[in-house]
């Protein structure tokens, strides 16, 4: 999907009192940021934000981050948290392979992938968020008894995103091929943009949610 860029994003968002500019200088020390010990979660590849923002919103007491790359979309989110303010809640521009130099060991208890890029070309496979490239990264920085939840409406993705686990040494926890059949697994379902989009079209949600 191509995005279109918008004129002065990235001076905006340096501008931005809901991003952490230099995350870096913040791992292991998060709870600092915040001002209280509760628990962290972070959503990579947030898009636009309508996810983390109803999560945020409906549990004060949890911590959010929010992670995108590309301005555009993240200026979206932005212009929304400065419509609603929440107090638990930033954002960081940042690509994802660099989340273990902003997230200590253990620092997260909880990581969201959301309708992420498939990267379908085979040399890409890397690059894939639930690849085990990236499942190691996950394990770095999340608690012991943590656990990871992913979406997408791409059944390529989400069979290679199952084959990964065990390589990874993850192993699944829940999953459905059919998210809005799934009773149990809709129970406080929050939707992003896409899944929206997507499900209205007839397309089937694939979830899964695993732990080490």
């Amino acid at each position: 999907m191509r995005l279109r860029n918008i004129s002065g994003s990235r001076e905006l968002i340096a501008a931005s009192d809901y991003v952490i500019h230099e995350p870096q200088e913040h791992r292991g020390r998060w709870r600092e940021v915040f001002g209280n010990d509760n628990p962290i979660r972070i959503e990579i590849g947030m898009g636009k934000g309508r996810f983390i923002m109803e999560l945020a919103g409906t549990h004060p007491d949890i911590n959010y981050v929010g992670i995108e790359k590309y301005s555009s979309v993240l200026l979206r989110g932005i212009q929304k948290l400065e419509a609603e303010p929440l107090t638990n809640l930033y954002f960081i521009r940042m690509e994802a392979e660099e989340i273990t130099s902003v997230f200590g060991p253990g620092e997260v208890d909880r990581i969201y992938l959301n309708f992420s890029d498939p990267w379908p070309k085979d040399r890409h496979a890397k690059r894939r968020l639930p690849s085990r490239e990236f499942l190691q990264r996950y394990d770095e920085i999340l608690k012991s008894d943590g656990v990871l939840e992913f979406k997408t409406d791409n059944r390529e993705l989400f069979r290679f995103a199952l084959e990964e686990l065990e390589p990874a040494g993850w192993r699944l926890e829940q999953m459905t091929e059919d998210l809005h059949r799934d009773a149990e697994m809709m129970r406080d379902n929050v939707m992003t943009e896409y899944e929206e989009r997507f499900s209205s079209m007839g397309n089937p949600i694939y979830k899964y949610i695993i732990a080490r």
